[in-house]
């Protein structure tokens, strides 16, 4: 067996044994910390000085801060990180029968301004939330790619993906309507409260949209960076935290099952072409395929505009978050995010 995959069957099989943090977070010892005190750890810092615009960042190893940087705390808006987050909330009702993934958005009711197409009647919940609709309404909402979107009415729902809000906003009504719940309240219950969140404020939160373009409003949330860190936490952990099964492995595994491949993806959305990351998609979560360095097999990330990131390396038992506070009105391009979370990883020294 290839000493590749004899790593990614030990990190696998060590994820049981982690740190969780109590209500604050717990510092690597010098001894945990050692393969990330290296030269790269201090070239990367120098790297968020100079060359980001980025407000906070952890690096978190098996439970543990081994990296910090700037203000962990501030609560500010995580953009469309949001999605990843709605994704986590659905599982418990898709597996009770709450939310049938298989229901049309006709069946549901769903309508907008100017009406909705036949043929897009025909999308599924499923595939709302692997950005699949073939629904190509305007957004109330901007920060989708519907400049690539084909033709409305040209395509079957199912058969090409496309990265728009208003398949986001909408799975957000979905899942608001059949469960009768509100969605940041399912945040505080099933995230917040069991994860201790050091900073979530329920009051913070609120709905956002222009309703003259699209009824459906966006969910946006107010995170802090140790907080999203949390998030990540609990992915890389298969949904569990400490002794609790706060969202089921199997849901887990579905939000990250391939959706929509690299190649695919690439050829409908070009703007990842050349960045040295290929991502598919999953339920709400990008995907990292098709890579070279073992320490990103099985990567996947909440991403979000200007600077807004969870990114989870399974392989070396690794969470990175960071942000961009919006108010400031400042953004790192693309090129930058995902360097952020290259360089990030390549700190870790798999020698030691």
């Amino acid at each position: 067996m290839r000493p590749f995959f004899i790593l990614i069957m030990l990190c696998t099989l060590s994820l049981g044994a982690q740190t969780f943090p109590d209500r604050v977070w717990h510092d690597a010892n010098e001894e945990e910390a050692k393969p990330w005190q290296n030269d790269k750890s201090q070239v990367f810092r120098e790297y968020l000085i100079d060359s980001t615009k980025i407000t906070g960042l952890m690096i978190v190893h098996k439970g543990k801060v081994v990296f910090d940087f700037g203000d962990l705390e501030e609560l500010s808006y995580i953009a469309s990180c949001r999605k990843s987050v709605l994704s986590m909330l659905y599982g418990q009702y898709v597996e009770d029968g709450t939310i049938d993934l298989t229901k049309t958005i006709k069946e549901l009711g769903i309508d907008d301004v100017e009406g909705i197409l036949p043929i897009e009647e025909k999308a599924t919940v499923k595939d709302i939330i692997s950005a699949r609709s073939g629904v190509y309404h305007p957004e109330g909402y901007p920060g989708g790619m519907q400049e690539y979107a084909p033709e409305r009415g040209s395509v079957e729902p199912g058969s090409h993906w496309l990265y728009s809000n208003w398949d986001f906003n909408v799975a957000g009504f979905i899942f608001e309507q059949e469960t009768g719940t509100n969605i940041y309240d399912e945040v505080e219950r099933q995230l917040a409260n069991p994860l201790h969140m050091q900073d979530w404020d329920r009051s913070a939160q609120h709905k956002q949209g222009n309703t003259s373009i699209s009824k459906y409003l966006a969910y946006p949330m107010w995170f802090s960076t140790r907080d999203m860190a949390r998030v990540g936490l609990l992915m890389l952990n298969k949904g569990k935290w400490k002794d609790m099964q706060v969202i089921s492995e199997s849901w887990v595994d579905e939000m990250l099952k391939t959706r929509t491949t690299h190649i695919e993806l690439n050829k409908n959305v070009p703007v990842f072409k050349g960045s040295g990351v290929n991502y598919g998609y999953g339920y709400m979560w990008w995907l990292w395929k098709n890579v070279d360095d073992e320490r990103f097999e099985g990567a996947y990330s909440a991403k979000g505009a200007m600077g807004q990131n969870i990114t989870v390396y399974p392989a070396i038992e690794t969470v990175l978050a960071f942000k961009t506070k919006a108010a400031y009105r400042r953004a790192n391009p693309s090129k930058i995010r995902i360097n952020v979370a290259k360089k990030a990883a390549e700190i870790f020294d798999m020698q030691q």
